[in-house]
């Protein structure tokens, strides 16, 4: 199948490269703020100047849709749960709601495949109700998942049109667990047991039952694991396919991402395989407790920045490591030099070279802050 991403050009290079110079002139050892250092040069990297800017206009899309799995005992929860849940994000009563205000971010809700009606301004780009059970069917039409799709990439134009600077994707869908570890296990090659979690919190018969479900969507999933969009149809459904698009978008777009916990990380799997290199523009929020998400963030090399047991999705993960992203922005754009503030380097620089002298050799560097952003 056709879809419309490409290759993706990664972040400048170039930009990082006077980020990393401009670390060592701020007021502060070398590497000595860690991993904050590398998360600011990858900012202005993304942005394409140094010091880079703080974010102005950090924006949550939440991508709500129910799945036919879920009438099958895989879940703690009933479907009709999915929309309840979309009226309380819209009446700001979720946790997303409460982490976005912290975070400084806004949220946006976008019904792409919700089992019933929701508010008309947050459902124009849905695509049907409730996606197939796929265990046992597909999960949508050949049109459907190019719709799906397509719905992705216009949100994060959207978005981005309007000023959206940082992306933070979220989710929200009952069942939407059995789905996101049959992508993960499928495209890692694991084995069911190997990825099955507890999803939102299933008994042993529940987790029996997902681990069933599971196995039967990846011998359905298997024979079209090297076509993204057919595997999104046969096996993810219409959240995951707007997921992706709008994933594989914004790094088209040159516009980070913080992704969150396994169904939108599932997403990011197939979205890397439709638009390679747009794993760059990403940056992993937190580590769930679903194992399918290990699975799903080593494949990508991503490492997240906080690992706090949480596997509430809504973006809620994401939203928790948004301020530890603006901290490291802060930090490079906002601190002063030596040299604009006065400090002088030359007692550490004639220490150094008295050791060097010393020893015949130079001291061995610390390896604090050599880890990648991703």
């Amino acid at each position: 199948m056709t879809h419309g991403f490409g290759p993706v050009a990664p972040p400048d290079a170039q930009i990082r490269a006077v980020a990393g110079e401009r670390q060592a002139q701020l007021t502060k050892p070398g590497g000595s703020l860690g991993r904050l250092e590398e998360l600011g040069n990858w900012v202005a990297a993304c942005q394409g100047q140094c010091p880079p800017k703080q974010f102005e206009r950090a924006r949550v899309v939440v991508f709500a849709g129910d799945h036919g799995v879920a009438r099958h005992g895989v879940s703690a929860y009933p479907s009709e749960v999915t929309g309840q849940m979309v009226a309380n994000f819209l009446g700001g009563g979720a946790a997303v709601n409460a982490l976005a205000a912290v975070a400084g971010a806004t949220v946006r809700v976008a019904d792409i495949a919700v089992d019933g009606d929701t508010d008309p301004a947050i459902s124009k780009h849905k695509v049907r109700r409730s996606s197939g059970s796929i265990d046992r069917e597909d999960a949508l039409s050949t049109d459907e998942v190019v719709a799906a799709l397509a719905a992705g990439k216009a949100i994060a134009d959207e978005e981005i049109d309007a000023g959206a600077d940082l992306l933070v994707a979220g989710d929200m869908g009952i069942g939407n667990t059995t789905p996101a570890t049959v992508l993960i296990a499928t495209l890692t090659d694991k084995e069911p047991v190997a990825a099955v979690g507890r999803g939102t919190g299933v008994d042993d018969d529940g987790w029996a039952r997902k681990v069933a479900a599971i196995r039967d969507g990846m011998r359905r999933a298997r024979p079209v694991a090297k076509d993204p969009v057919d595997l999104l149809r046969v096996a993810g459904g219409a959240d995951f396919a707007a997921i992706t698009g709008f994933l594989a978008q914004a790094a088209v777009r040159r516009t980070p991402v913080i992704l969150d916990g396994v169904v939108v990380t599932a997403a990011a799997l197939v979205a890397e395989d439709l638009a390679a290199g747009a794993s760059a523009w990403w940056l992993a929020g937190h580590r769930s407790t679903e194992p399918a998400h290990d699975l799903a963030l080593a494949h990508l090399r991503l490492t997240p920045l906080v690992d706090l047991r949480m596997r509430l999705g809504e973006a809620s993960g994401a939203l928790t490591a948004l301020p530890l992203l603006r901290a490291a922005v802060a930090t490079l754009a906002e601190m002063s030099t030596f040299a604009e503030a006065g400090v002088s380097t030359a007692d550490a620089e004639t220490a150094e070279a008295e050791a060097t002298s010393e020893t015949g050799a130079h001291a061995p560097e610390t390896d604090t802050g050599r880890e990648a952003a991703q």
